[in-house]
């Protein structure tokens, strides 16, 4: 039995085509049952992404075991994501994280989720997978908390409007602490 926060082997987003549009593969130093050998190479990632986006290429599931690995993954317009982990892992714990993951997304970029808006926002979805996922180990799966520490803030929203108003205003308290000053002398 796997007791370990170590869920996440990798997180791949991939276009309609087949093409990697982002890939993270985690392989944790202080995972309890030792560093892991697996996708080491980007020749293996290669051939492993390859087959398992012959196998969902089709919309219609969810997860999947695919060469001894769980694989959940949801489809966007013209991506898909997946979040790959060990056959013995919690499905619904994958999926939940996945899904927190793409909402969180879908809020950012405002429901223009597709390869185009991924890329020119890479920053964004590489600090959301990074809210999501801390070297294999889920850490969030509120997308509306993931979305808030991730988004960017806003600008010093505490504008100063200066109009004719508070100029004078400014003039007759300088001008009242002058005389004060003067009478005082």
């Amino acid at each position: 039995m796997n007791l370990s926060l170590y869920t996440i082997s990798a997180f791949v987003i991939m276009d309609t085509d087949g093409h990697r549009v982002l890939a993270k593969y985690y392989h944790p130093k202080s995972h309890p049952q030792g560093e892991s050998q697996k996708f080491r190479t980007l020749k293996e990632q290669r051939a492993f992404e390859k087959g398992l986006w012959q196998k969902t290429k089709k919309a219609g599931g969810d997860i999947i075991l695919y060469d001894s690995h769980l694989a959940v993954y949801k489809h966007s317009l013209d991506l898909i994501f997946y979040l790959i982990g060990d056959p013995s892992e919690n499905e619904l714990m994958l999926h939940s994280a996945l899904v927190a993951f793409s909402d969180a997304v879908y809020m950012l970029l405002r429901n223009q989720v597709e390869k185009r808006g991924v890329l020119e926002n890479l920053d964004l979805v590489l600090l959301c997978l990074d809210e999501t996922i801390d070297d294999g180990v889920i850490v969030e799966t509120d997308s509306a908390a993931i979305a808030s520490r991730v988004s960017r803030p806003k600008a010093d929203s505490t504008e100063i409007v200066i109009n004719e108003q508070t100029i004078m205003n400014a003039y007759m308290t300088v001008k009242e602490k002058m005389q004060q000053r003067i009478a005082t002398l």
